[in-house]
């Protein structure tokens, strides 16, 4: 342990040689031997089974598929109401199609690359966070899908919730079938009136 001290003790002498002698810079050095010391000491996690990995991995696959769902909105006390049936499991609105930012050089010999917003393919630019959530609903009436944009907090979920099911009379489920899943999905590319 004394060896270890002293090696940190003369790292920390050598840091200060260099040009940088900023109390932050000596911060950040100092942390980082520490890091270094405890992931010797500790060593890494013993993971084996890689369940968590594979859990999201199952997660990623389901989502990759347009499931009919059952959306929720949340009410002031925690219960859940009915809000649509719906495909799929939202998408925040936050989310963006292409990347938010772009990186450019500025200055010419011995400039900088500066990072810089990006607009969206609609030409907007997204905001970095939302608590909104596009929804794709099935509108019984037409037999169609439409987004809905919806700001409370919401569940998302392939079959009926048993606590709503019974408290609210409008939580009657459809179950609707890989077919008029793709039909609901094809009429989105209709032209608008």
């Amino acid at each position: 342990m004394n060896k270890l001290f002293m090696v940190i003790i003369g790292l920390l002498a050598l840091s200060g040689c260099g040009s940088n002698n900023s109390g932050n810079h000596l911060m950040n050095q100092q942390q980082a031997n520490v890091d270094k010391q405890a992931a010797l000491t500790v060593g890494f996690p013993n993971i084996t089974n890689f369940a968590e990995k594979r859990e999201y991995k199952l997660i990623y696959e389901l989502r990759d598929h347009m499931f009919p769902t059952i959306t929720y909105m949340k009410g002031y006390h925690g219960h859940l109401h009915k809000m649509c049936d719906s495909i799929g499991y939202g998408i925040p609105y936050s989310t963006q199609y292409s990347s938010p930012e772009r990186t450019r050089w500025i200055g010419g010999t011995g400039g900088r690359w500066k990072t810089l917003p990006q607009a969206d393919p609609n030409g907007l630019f997204s905001p970095p966070e939302s608590a909104a959530t596009w929804i794709l609903c099935y509108d019984k009436s037409t037999k169609q899908v439409e987004p809905v944009y919806a700001e409370p907090d919401i569940v998302v979920s392939q079959f009926p919730l048993d606590n709503v099911a019974k408290k609210d009379a409008a939580a009657q489920v459809i179950h609707l079938t890989k077919q008029q899943i793709v039909q609901a999905v094809m009429s989105m590319n209709r032209p608008v009136n």
